[in-house]
């Protein structure tokens, strides 16, 4: 134990001694990435709030065909535009986001009560154009609502007559549920931070650097054991990885709090923040342990960190699945990197209820995991080759 203790002390020490990586590591990495994200959620926030509530200025092509209809849409907070020479071209152009289309028959149907076209033209790929074109699809509906219901008036017929059914929706979801929604890439960046973040970082120099700035050889020589060297170092790696989480979580906290958007969507509190810590623990044991393996082996830093590359994708397959296709929660899931990780955060997000045998079965298959790559890679601090520089 006093070996063990006095290699963390020895990396921690060297560590501190680098100020500008330790800022770098400490501050840049928890406090920016945070304050981007947020950032780039109040932004998207305020264009969305900007696109619901402006004027939606929209040109209509055969405006004349319909004019109670246009007038009804400009009593809607809707200005009718001329339209452009050429409407699908200003679209691909993106110089319209939207265009009405009336044809020249429009009057004849509707005075004969067929169903009267109304062509609206846009281009589906483009994200800005969703909000517009949701909202003139909108008040097209509501005007044919309330067209029709007029017109079955006019012959002694009540408008509910067509509908036999009054569909009632009940919300069952808590503000922490819709919380865990708003923030639903939050998964991927924290478990990103942890598996391959200062932690891993600085493991990877304490057995590859050290190979190659020949400091390695001196300290395994010393009477201490192997094992506990490697600890010292992993020990020191996980509880810089910790602080560093730690501030993340603290800045994404703040954040929430701040951002204008985001305030009154997403709350992190102070027992959140502990709870993830427990939660991030195991992957943070997991990618320090993983990379001591691989830097045991590596011939050089570059070699190990060029790894990383491929790790950095692992945390990104089940957020991806799940985005796609998204599953219940089930306990088999807790026993799988990544794929645990994810749905434990978002359960902590959501405010569910984790049981004892949840918590148990994760806690102990991801310190397990931990566990198996720390005796494989001390079986790899015994070889008398890692000592020797490539």
């Amino acid at each position: 134990m006093k070996a063990l203790m006095a290699v963390m002390r020895k990396e921690l020490t060297d560590l501190v001694r680098d100020r500008r990586t330790l800022y770098i590591a400490l501050l840049m990495g928890p406090l920016l990435l945070p304050a981007m994200m947020i950032g780039m959620g109040a932004m998207a926030s305020k264009k969305v709030s900007s696109q619901l509530e402006k004027t939606l200025e929209v040109p209509i092509i055969g405006a004349e065909h319909a004019p109670n209809l246009v007038a009804w849409l400009e009593g809607q907070n809707l200005r009718a535009e001329p339209p452009p020479a050429d409407a699908e071209a200003a679209i691909r152009a993106q110089d319209e986001e939207v265009v009405l289309r009336i044809p020249a028959d429009f009057g004849t149907d509707w005075r004969a009560g067929r169903p009267a076209l109304v062509e609206i033209l846009h281009d589906a790929s483009r994200e800005d154009s969703r909000i517009p074109v949701g909202r003139v699809q909108g008040l097209l509906q509501n005007y044919a609502d309330n067209v029709g219901a007029l017109r079955l008036l006019a012959r002694g017929i009540s408008p509910t007559a067509g509908r036999p059914l009054r569909v009632a929706q009940t919300d069952l979801s808590t503000p922490e549920s819709r919380q865990g929604q708003a923030m639903f890439f939050l998964p991927y960046l924290l478990i990103l931070s942890a598996f391959l973040g200062v932690g891993a970082l600085m493991v990877t120099d304490a057995t590859a650097g050290e190979r190659e700035r020949q400091s390695l050889e001196p300290l395994l020589a010393t009477p201490a054991a192997r094992e506990a060297i490697m600890s010292g170092k992993i020990g020191a790696a996980c509880l810089v990885g910790l602080f560093s989480l730690l501030l993340t979580l603290i800045a994404f906290k703040l954040g929430f709090q701040l951002a204008p958007g985001l305030g009154g969507k997403a709350e992190v509190t102070t027992m959140t923040v502990l709870v993830l810590m427990l939660v991030l623990s195991p992957i943070l044991l997991l990618g320090t342990t993983l990379l001591t393996l691989i830097s045991a082996t590596a011939k050089s830093v570059k070699e190990a960190q060029s790894y990383m590359t491929i790790l950095m994708l692992l945390p990104m397959i089940p957020t991806l699945v799940l985005m796609m296709n998204p599953v219940k929660n089930q306990l088999w899931m807790l026993t799988v990197p990544f794929l645990a990780q994810n749905q434990m955060i978002m359960k902590v997000l959501r405010g569910e209820t984790t049981t004892a045998t949840e918590w148990g079965v994760y806690l102990a298959v991801g310190f397990g995991l931990g566990l198996g790559l720390w005796l494989i890679a001390s079986r790899l601090y015994h070889r008398e080759k890692l000592a020797i520089s490539a």
